[in-house]
């Protein structure tokens, strides 16, 4: 299978539980994230069964766009590949773009896995509960629902209560997703603030999502940057490499943290940087 890179790292763990092999395919920012083609093209083997898109992408933030979208269809369709798409951030979009694709469930030329659920859906990460969307030609489709059923009826299902009550915490979702975006706007603002034009530090363009990448300078690898960061100033990152990121240096934050706590651990950063 095909997953992007940077991305979420877990898929290489599941992958593996499956004996499933994984290849990375690069997204490249200019201004934008996007997907390089030629790279996913030449990434394809015989033995290849599926690309994997994250829509939008974790950590990068980046929805896949028409044209995009139309590219994975061609080479899917050409190789005969399916498309796996997790678009469990798809509600958590910063500003509005008809030149993006929200959800690939509506996908039919080629067959298609569109998956959400309750942790970010509705922010319930401890209640377990997710969803997928099957699409396609019709013989695929049957097939592989087919062999979803059978999956299914292995492994222990969903609990009944959180069954009864997923239409409960659906309709609640609004209210919890209004309060994730204010606090994810917010922050956001902050880190641009801090850290702008005139700063060593550059915060990448991100469309969803509750993070952001910042690339800072190579004057210490990853690890050193996030070591600093925690002993000197409390302040907690990610690595890029934890993402899987081509080349150094980039940190990953999470806009989730309370506004208050977030501004007082970016004014460390900056004065860590000034140093």
């Amino acid at each position: 299978m095909l997953v992007p890179r940077p991305s979420y790292p877990l898929f290489e763990f599941l992958a593996e539980l499956e004996s499933v092999r994984v290849v990375q395919y690069p997204l490249v920012y200019n201004g934008a994230w996007e997907i390089d083609f030629d790279a996913l093209r030449h990434a394809i083997t015989p033995r290849t069964r599926a690309i994997i898109v994250v829509n939008p992408n974790n950590p990068t933030g980046s929805f896949l766009k028409q044209q995009e979208h139309e590219e994975l269809i061609r080479i899917c369709r050409d190789h005969g590949l399916a498309i796996v798409s997790d678009e469990v951030f798809s509600d958590y979009a910063r500003h509005d773009d008809p030149n993006r694709v929200r959800t690939l469930s509506s996908t039919s030329e080629v067959l298609t896995f569109s998956l959400s659920g309750l942790s970010k859906v509705a922010g319930l990460p401890q209640i377990k509960l997710g969803w997928m969307v099957v699409n396609g030609p019709e013989t695929l489709r049957r097939a592989a629902i087919e062999r979803l059923e059978f999956i299914a009826d292995t492994y222990l299902s969903v609990s009944t209560p959180v069954q009864w009550a997923a239409a409960g915490l659906l309709a609640l979702r609004k209210g919890i997703q209004s309060q994730i975006e204010t606090r994810v706007r917010h922050n956001l603002a902050v880190l641009c603030r801090a850290f702008g034009p005139e700063s060593s530090n550059r915060v990448f363009n991100a469309e969803g999502g509750w993070y952001a990448i910042v690339q800072v300078p190579r004057v210490r690898t990853e690890e050193e940057w996030v070591l600093t960061l925690l002993d000197q100033q409390g302040v907690l990152v990610q690595p890029g490499f934890f993402f899987d990121f081509e080349t150094e240096a980039f940190l990953v934050v999470s806009l989730l943290t309370r506004e208050e706590v977030f501004k007082d651990g970016i004014g460390r950063w900056a004065t860590l940087n000034e140093r």
